[in-house]
């Protein structure tokens, strides 16, 4: 599909939030609103100091209260959320969300107490909780909330800390994406939004690219003292809250809330730095010979390879590619794709005020996921589809299991996505029979691998080093562009010449804002995939049922639990190296087309 053959934004589909409210204004979500506000008070009123002595009736009751309040809150909170995210810039829109998520913490401060008390119990009325019927299937919620036993503070410190949090992370959390979305890159006499503007860095030209690097450069260093002082303050209030609480290290609060250990993270961690050479490295040194340079830029990292045409798919194209691959695997999991493009539960084209990137929001279980595209019709937008209708049908598969327990850790949650990727590259590739098209296929298929993977990971370092060098005292947005740089040196590898404009390249990142240390999650779901995406190909019986019957599980289940009906163990230090060697194998897949 040539690049006139995308469709305008007009044409393309947008969201629908009438599922979740009617509007702002609506009378339906007024009703919510007061009705969630009466239920919480009540909930205090009738548990609040109680829970020591409940019996495993009572503490049922009490828990089914409980599930209800999330889930109107969390409907609320969504339609807020969402329709913010398509209007970042707009001060009326945003000033709805600001007053909802005030609203909303009056409202939680007064359910507040229950997670805390159930962490002042001994065991033994955890046990008795436990054998009432309606209550057994909560034990893995149970059991999450009792991990963070050791780390709770005072139950008044607790409420304070509650109470401040829309003054506090959150407000930093809005500057920092109000920011972004204000910026305008200038460029050939257009301003472009930052989804436009990065998309440049995928273009065939290579001044193209350059001037692109250079106006981004511009643009975040023009925006530096936000993006640092914001980087600066959430780094502290992190530290301050974990020693507080006596997390041993930054990360572990993260690990704890994604119910994997430090150690397995550790060996994650330590596995892909030790791949370096043979993944970014090699397939870097590559890509310069292949673009005829003999250094890259950092603004050749995601050039096309020389016989790229470019391709742009339409949007109708895309969704065709990504059904099929998915009914190639499972028509159950097309037919829980179906409802995206069938109903308006999709946001999908690049508009001003619209929030960077792309995502996939679960909402409540009442309801249903929707998913944010920034859709440009190159086959990484494609691949960005696939990717995020992963979520949304891991979402809907585990919608059955109510709002405490469809939630799925971090960790886990990329697995859907990376194997919906997965699918579609491979559907394509198995399709393409031309030598150069496996080419440039292959090469984009490991460019978002290593992004993935590699890029991830140094991602991780990046935090790490940030945080562990801001209990010593605020760093300046220098010190900050020499750690970045270090960090991309070390994972990319010696094929790239680092100029200073990228110095500043970590100040756009949201994940470090909104979520510290989320980022390893994407290496973790990569190379989790790679692994089951083996088990598939070797004709494990029964493995799209069994695969299936993991995503419906959503927080139920470990990672060990999960992954034990097909053999797999991420504990075992020999797992990660399956995985990448998945990805340094298609590296030799692509070195063999050479020869």
């Amino acid at each position: 599909m040539s690049a006139s053959a995308t469709q305008s934004s007009s044409s393309l589909p947008a969201w629908d939030l009438a599922d979740l409210y009617p509007g702002a204004e609506s009378p339906e979500l007024k009703a919510d609103l007061k009705r969630v506000e009466e239920m919480a008070a009540e909930f205090s009123r009738d548990f609040a100091g109680k829970m020591a002595t409940l019996d495993a009736a009572g503490f049922a009751e009490a828990l089914r209260q409980y599930e209800e309040i999330n889930e109107i809150l969390g409907r609320i909170l969504s339609f807020a959320q969402l329709r913010h995210a398509t209007a970042v810039t707009d001060a009326a829109i945003a000033r709805f969300q600001q007053n909802i998520n005030e609203k909303a913490t009056v409202i939680s401060q007064k359910t507040l107490f229950f997670s805390l008390e159930i962490n002042h119990v001994d065991d033994a009325r955890i046990k008795l909780w436990l054998e009432h019927p309606e209550t057994k299937r909560y034990k893995p919620w149970l059991d999450h909330v009792r991990a963070f036993r050791p780390y709770q503070l005072s139950d008044e410190a607790e409420n304070l800390l509650h109470e401040r949090e829309v003054v506090g992370r959150a407000a930093w959390n809005r500057l920092f994406d109000e920011t972004l979305a204000a910026m305008r890159f200038p460029f050939d006499g257009v301003d472009l939004t930052m989804t436009e503007a990065f998309d440049k860095l995928s273009d065939p030209k290579r001044e193209v690219r350059a001037n692109a690097g250079k106006v981004i450069a511009e643009v975040l260093r023009e925006n530096s003292r936000i993006t640092a002082l914001v980087t600066n303050v959430l780094a502290k209030d992190k530290q301050i809250d974990d020693d507080r609480r006596g997390y041993k290290r930054p990360v572990s609060s993260r690990n704890l809330a994604n119910q994997v250990e430090d150690e397995v993270v550790d060996a994650l961690v330590a596995a892909v730095q030790e791949a370096y050479p043979r993944l970014s490295h090699r397939y870097y040194a590559l890509k310069a010979k292949w673009l005829g340079l003999e250094k890259l830029a950092h603004t050749d990292r995601n050039a096309p390879l020389p016989g790229d045409d470019g391709r742009r798919y339409s949007w109708p194209d895309a969704v065709e590619l990504v059904l099929n691959a998915y009914h190639g695997f499972s028509p159950k999991l097309a037919e829980t794709a179906k409802p995206f493009f069938e109903k308006a539960w999709i946001d999908v084209p690049v508009r001003p005020g619209k929030a960077s990137g792309a995502f996939a929001h679960p909402t409540v279980p009442s309801a249903h996921p929707y998913l944010m595209l920034n859709y440009m019709g190159r086959s990484r937008d494609v691949m960005t589809l696939a990717h995020e209708l992963g979520h949304g049908c891991h979402q809907c598969l585990a919608a059955a299991q109510g709002t405490l327990l469809s939630d799925t850790p971090l960790t886990l949650a990329e697995t859907a996505s990376v194997f919906g990727e997965m699918l579609t590259f491979r559907a394509v590739l198995d399709s393409t029979q031309d030598k150069a098209a496996r080419k440039i296929l292959l090469s984009n298929k490991i460019e978002d691998m290593l992004n993935t993977v590699v890029r991830q990971i140094a991602f991780h370092e990046f935090e790490a080093r940030v945080h562990a060098e801001r209990r010593e005292g605020e760093l300046s947005i220098e010190r900050l562009g020499e750690i970045w740089l270090d960090v991309q040196t070390e994972s990319l590898g010696p094929a790239f010449d680092f100029d200073d404009d990228y110095r500043i390249f970590w100040s756009y990142i949201p994940h470090f804002i909104h979520v510290p240390f989320y980022v390893y999650a994407y290496a973790f779901g990569d190379c989790l995939v790679n692994a089951l995406y083996g088990v598939y190909q070797s004709g494990h019986p029964g493995f799209a049922e069994k695969y299936l019957d993991m995503l419906r599980a959503g927080g139920t289940k470990g990672h060990r639990e999960l992954l034990a009906p097909f053999g797999l163990d991420a504990a075992d230090p020999k797992f990660w190296s399956i995985g990448l060697n998945v990805v340094s194998g298609l590296i030799d897949e692509l070195e063999a087309l050479e020869a």
